[in-house]
């Protein structure tokens, strides 16, 4: 995943009284509400099968094993932004609308693929929608936005991995008064998950958080961010990415995530308070079309859970997206208690080889060391593929096709042997 790295307050405090403040108030170039108007949409196509090949299958709401997950859906989404109005104050309005169909799946085959709601007795809907609205106000470059919306910060980060997006409830207050700092304070009490159709689907009560990016050049980027969820955990995340570009066909870049996370006991049901950290560090070289990259990730400390699962870093009820962490892939994550897992990755770029528009990448992970409790530990491994193209021109132009394999295995006390394949169709198109 993209990971957004670490500052410190003192660095953005610094930058305040030197004078590096934002140059042009964004408010007063306001063009209007409907003159700086926006309508995006995006039609999805996804499918998913997920061939659970060991014993340690999904449990489906009636009790019954589901050895084979599989489901074939289509969603229509839009996102309109309104401009502002204009004057020293600004209003605006933010809408996020999604319909969705399943074209194919059943009651056998609908456990553990986490795409579309389930009813009662078991089988997939035939369709869904939802349809999210947000107010917001601009004062000079600082944004307040109450309502529907979706976020993409470290410690709270909905997630888009299926055919409908994952959206927060609350208020998200996004500050750009000095250059390259961005600031960022939010309030949320409810998340619509992917596979849900209410704001209540992941449990979440109340989350707070608070932090900030920095530039501190064109080649390093950090960023410090706190969360605090109620009775769930408080969360702290930090992180750098520096890019060294060497010519112009050459480029070196390195990556740090760091979170440190302390549980509630109210949360893990052991009786006591837990603590996990976990980080990554990544390092890629560029060399023109092809791309290699090697990364490590630790976590250490968390808990046996009641049920005699092992839990390290836990995201979710603040957003299916908030794990910033370079082994965080297709199927798993490695997050696991004291787990240390290594990642060596190739990707490659056909446009400068004569074929605009497609790409291929290749990854394997191995993780060893999951503290399963009992003085017992167990390991896991992935190996991804993945192929995409997008039309470059013509009526169709912006169509992406892209293919999607993982390979997974474990042994049944932890997560069995499990394949996901997937396939997933997108068209945007902008409307205004």
């Amino acid at each position: 995943m993209r990971a957004i790295k670490w500052i410190t307050f003192s660095l953005a405090t610094t930058a305040a009284t030197t004078g590096q403040w934002a140059m042009a108030s964004e408010q007063s170039e306001a063009s209007g509400f409907l003159e700086g108007s926006k309508l995006d949409l995006l039609d999805r196509n996804f499918y998913i099968n997920r061939d659970f090949r060991s014993g340690n299958s999904p449990v489906g709401n009636k009790g019954q094993r589901t050895p084979y997950g599989e489901i074939w859906a289509n969603g229509l989404r839009g996102f309109f932004s309104s401009g502002y109005t204009q004057g020293t104050v600004g209003f605006g309005l933010d809408a996020i609308g999604f319909m969705g169909v399943t074209l194919d799946s059943g009651a056998g085959r609908i456990g553990g693929v986490y795409t579309v709601p389930v009813r009662d007795n078991g089988k997939p809907v035939n369709e869904f929608s939802s349809l999210g609205l947000a107010g917001k106000m601009r004062i000079s470059n600082t944004v307040l936005k109450v309502g529907d919306q979706v976020t993409t910060l470290p410690v709270f980060a909905t997630d888009d991995t299926r055919i409908a997006p994952e959206t927060a409830r609350g208020m998200l207050l996004t500050s750009k008064e000095i250059d390259g700092l961005t600031l960022h304070a939010g309030k949320f009490d409810a998340i619509k998950g992917q596979q849900y159709a209410s704001h209540d689907s992941v449990g979440l009560k109340d989350a707070k958080f608070a932090g900030g990016t920095y530039n501190f050049s064109s080649a390093l980027t950090g960023a410090l961010y706190y969360s605090n969820l109620d009775d769930v955990f408080r969360k702290y995340y930090g992180g750098l990415d520096y890019t060294l570009p060497i010519d112009a066909n050459n480029a070196l870049s390195t990556s740090f995530n760091l979170y440190r996370t302390k549980y509630d006991s109210n949360y893990t049901g052991t009786g006591s308070d837990e603590d996990n950290s976990i980080w990554s560090a990544a390092i890629a070289y560029s060399l023109g079309a092809h791309k290699l990259s090697l990364s490590y990730q630790k976590s250490n400390g968390g808990y046996i859970s009641p049920t005699g699962r092992p839990v390290g870093y836990v995201y979710g009820p603040d957003g299916g997206g908030s794990i910033f962490l370079a082994n965080s892939i297709q199927y798993s994550d490695f997050n696991n208690k004291d787990e240390g897992s290594w990642q060596v990755a190739y990707s490659v770029n056909f446009a400068t080889l004569g074929a605009p528009g497609l790409t291929f990448g290749a990854r394997f992970v191995d993780g060893q060391n999951i503290d399963m409790g009992n003085g017992a530990e167990a390991g896991e491994r992935e190996t991804d593929l993945d192929l995409k193209y997008v039309i470059q021109s013509g009526t169709a132009k912006d169509l992406s096709l892209r293919m999607r394999q993982a390979f997974y295995r474990s042994p049944d006390v932890l997560n069995g042997d499990v394949n996901d394949f997937r396939v997933i169709v997108e068209y945007p198109l902008s409307i205004l």
